[in-house]
């Protein structure tokens, strides 16, 4: 039987602009490698900083919402895997899916948790700390149905892993640790890196479309870059990430050497340059593809406690971690000036890319796990009742809802 996989993209992937972007490849990647016959669809419009996915041979469809033309369109591929790319387009086509393709698994990529990102961002605008009434939002209501309504959904961080068994009591049955899958750093990788002589400035990275890099380049020229610049007047620091907006570009100032650089055409290249990579995320969740970034070229970092959530495990960090703005810089300084700290983040970061992330860590376990729920599928889903009541309750407004619309537009 022909093993085929049909992506449902919320976006069309951006692997130079976003994390989300880089780990969609590779979960692409991943399934190609186990022959895997991929189509990838998506109701977004295309930038132009869209991967062409025909270029590894993989079907590029667009979709409409609210329309019976994804019917047809699921039915005649029938495909044997679905994967919904954030719980957004498992909403919206799930109930489709469920309809033409009844065999087909269902997996939802979470990306991250997206209740757990906007309950902390709220929490930073309200001033307070953030607990489970932050948590337990509308998002979440919507979020964790989803997860529900999927066979297996894919959790990249350990600490959300816990959080939706611990907080909200999720079947460990319905969930999958799978981070970042990147390849393993050769011995000679990390020797052809340039060294800590070679290097210089500061290097901050992020899509400005993602909230919490916006408000971590503001957090960095109010409140840590000024005391950086003090101790170290002759260094620089480069801001880069696609689509800043005119906030974040009014904040360049050349005598500052505060310097707004705009989109990285290769992230590789100005990370290599840079001889400190600063994160002070102060909220957000999943794993940061910015430290991956820096990691794998042999950046350490001053990053704050929430941008190192779920990187390191029991592995020490490829750099320093703090939490108030004026001990952030201050260590950045530190690790800015001293060779022997700086070789030795660098060290630690190499160590945990290998031990952490490397993609062969995880693959076939993964792959296997897929194959005895494709070959147990009504087992399964008829231990999971939450999902089928949610399946029959929830998605029914849905699927009413949309048919309405679908009418309406005719």
């Amino acid at each position: 039987m022909t093993k085929t996989l049909l992506i449902i993209g919320f976006v069309w992937p951006e692997p130079k602009s976003s994390a989300a972007g880089s780990r969609m490849m590779q979960l692409i990647e991943a399934f190609q490698k186990q022959d895997y016959n991929i189509t990838f669809a998506s109701p977004c419009a295309k930038s132009e900083n869209a991967f062409d996915l025909t270029t590894i041979g993989i079907e590029q469809i667009s979709i409409e919402l609210n329309s019976q033309s994804f019917d047809e369109f699921a039915s005649k591929l029938n495909p044997k895997i679905v994967l919904f790319d954030r719980f957004m387009m498992e909403e919206q086509f799930g109930w489709r899916v469920s309809e033409q393709c009844p065999n087909a698994l269902k997996i939802l990529d979470t990306e991250d948790l997206h209740c757990l990102r906007k309950g902390r961002e709220q929490a930073l605008k309200d001033g307070n700390p953030f607990d489970v009434t932050y948590l337990f939002n509308d998002t979440a209501k919507r979020e964790i149905a989803s997860i529900y309504r999927c066979d297996i959904s894919l959790i990249i961080s350990e600490v959300e892993m816990n959080i939706l068994k611990h907080q909200f009591k999720v079947s460990e049955q319905l969930l999958y640790y799978l981070p970042f899958l990147t390849d393993a750093m050769s011995l000679e990788t990390k020797k052809n890196l340039p060294k800590f002589k070679d290097r210089e400035h500061f290097i901050a990275i992020g899509n400005f479309l993602h909230a919490p890099n916006d408000d971590a380049v503001v957090f960095l020229k109010e409140k840590i870059w000024p005391f950086i610049r003090k101790k170290l007047p002759k260094t620089e620091l480069h801001v880069y990430g696609a689509y800043a907006p005119q906030k974040v570009n009014q904040l360049h100032n050349e005598k500052e050497g505060f310097l707004i650089k705009g989109f990285a055409e290769d992230v590789n290249v100005v990370m290599q340059k840079a001889k400190v990579c600063l994160a002070p995320l102060r909220f957000g969740a999943g794993l940061k593809g910015k430290l991956i970034d820096a990691m794998a070229n042999g950046t350490p970092c001053v990053m704050t406690p929430l941008a190192a959530e779920g990187m390191f495990g029991n592995f020490e960090p490829n750099g320093f971690i703090e939490e108030d703005a004026k001990q952030v810089a201050s260590k950045s300084i530190e690790l800015y000036k001293d060779k022997i700290f700086w070789n030795g983040m660098q060290k630690n970061g190499f160590l945990v890319m290998n031990a952490r992330f490397d993609k062969h860590l995880f693959i076939a376990d993964f792959f296997m796990h897929l194959t005895t729920m494709l070959n147990n599928l009504d087992i399964m889903r008829a231990q999971n009742f939450t999902g089928m009541m949610l399946q029959h309750q929830s998605m029914q407004s849905t699927k009413f809802m949309s048919k309405w619309i679908e009418e309406k537009n005719k």
